[in-house]
């Protein structure tokens, strides 16, 4: 029987000329790892764009369990919260697969439309929201029926089709012409009878070149859009619920409305989103620096630098801690958000991009884009984050997400 990661060092971790530092320190040892209950389950996966496939990591044994072959260009990935189930988006192939977390295999390809990049699933498990950059629209699919049942145009090159956490609004970026598209979202049935309005396009914001990244606010009121061909953050107010308080005190509230632009740093790529939405971190790609977002008061707090190429944020689920990954430096840094201040940096792979957190927070996982694999961060030592070992992965990773789960033994 293999041995769980708390007893297991990977041999990589010596290969690595970037870990040889480790050998000398505390953070090196194989202990602190919090014990898992029987049967147990916990994987990453990670779409290599380069090589079409998906390299699936057991972050229990800390392994590569196996690499799967999708379809063509895989980009965005997305995690089913009530199934085990995990959905790569195969740009080349304009289609969906559908990988089962129980047994690690590819079980459907969903067809799409022209070169979709990114998939949201919906909190309850039953709907799936991909933008097509190719053919100007996104589609929805049925999960449950694995096949596509809504289609609607947006602006040009759609990037990323984000749902919000109430399940009413649709937001889509639109890299192309530098626009924001928003649709109502009818509610999910099991069979409608009259799939064409499912989305209803409802507004559409201009002013934001190379539009990109986007986050919507946990209470579903705002939404922030990175316009990465400048320097600015769009804030837009989103459509209350008719019938709800918000809406009968002030009825304005019952449309969407462009709050403001917010400038920021050059070539915003990223925004990371604290869990209870007090504030946004910015990812500014070219000028080596990250921005901090007041959502309350719409106002940008402050910018300072991070690290070389900085492109991808995650805050921790207490809202303390801010890891970002410098594409440019083969590095992350920790910023403690509670201090004000860069707490840490830890080397990584070459040219480390997407980030994810295991379950527990113990590990970070960064994909790292040049050198074609994963660096396993060890979020909580007695010497502070360490690189704990080096996992390999695909040609060109660019996405990862983790899923973890409980079977019966």
């Amino acid at each position: 029987m293999p041995t769980p990661r708390r007893f297991q060092l990977s041999s990589r971790c010596l290969a690595v000329a970037a870990i040889a530092l480790l050998a000398a320190c505390s953070g090196c040892r194989r202990n602190g790892f919090p014990d898992v209950p029987a049967g147990y389950h916990e994987f990453a996966y990670v779409s290599n764009g380069g090589s079409n496939t998906v390299t699936v990591l057991d972050l229990v044994y800390l392994r590569q369990d196996r690499t799967l072959r999708v379809g063509d260009g895989p980009t965005g990935l997305a995690v089913n919260p009530v199934r085990n189930e995990v959905y790569v988006v195969n740009t080349k192939s304009d289609s969906v697969s559908v990988i089962d977390a129980e047994t690690n295999l590819v079980v459907a390809t969903i067809p799409v439309h022209r070169q979709p990049y990114f998939i949201s699933v919906d909190d309850t498990g039953h709907r799936a929201y991909v933008a097509n950059s190719g053919s100007n629209t996104v589609s929805v699919i049925d999960l449950d029926q694995r096949r596509e049942i809504a289609l609607a145009g947006t602006g040009e090159q759609p990037g990323l089709a984000r749902i919000s956490p109430d399940n009413r609004t649709l937001l889509v970026t639109n890299r192309g012409s530098g626009s924001v598209s928003i649709y109502d979202v009818a509610p999910y049935e099991k069979s409608p009878a009259d799939r064409t309005h499912i989305l209803h396009f409802r507004s559409t914001f201009n002013g934001c070149p190379g539009a990109t990244d986007a986050v919507i606010l946990p209470d579903s009121s705002k939404a922030f859009v990175a316009c990465s061909g400048g320097h600015q953050v769009m804030a837009v107010s989103l459509a209350a619920a008719p019938g709800s308080w918000n809406a009968k005190q002030n009825p304005s509230l019952l449309t969407d409305h462009l709050l403001t632009l917010l400038d920021v740093g050059d070539t915003p790529v990223n925004l990371a989103l604290k869990p209870d939405g007090g504030e946004i971190f910015v990812s500014n790609f070219d000028s080596d620096s990250i921005s901090e977002i007041d959502t309350w008061n719409n106002q940008v707090g402050w910018t300072q630098a991070i690290g070389n190429k900085p492109t991808h944020g995650i805050v921790s689920r207490d809202n303390s801690s801010l890891w970002v990954s410098n594409f440019g430096a083969d590095s992350l840094s920790l910023y403690s958000i509670d201090d004000g201040r860069v707490a840490s940096s830890v080397h990584t792979g070459s040219e480390p991009d997407a980030l994810a957190f295991s379950a527990d927070e113990h590990l970070l996982l960064a994909a790292d884009a040049h050198s074609g694999d994963v660096s396993v961060i060890r979020t909580q030592d007695k010497t502070g984050p360490t690189l704990f070992t080096i996992l390999p992965a695909g040609s060109m990773p660019n996405a990862i997400v983790t899923k973890a789960f409980k079977l019966k033994p």
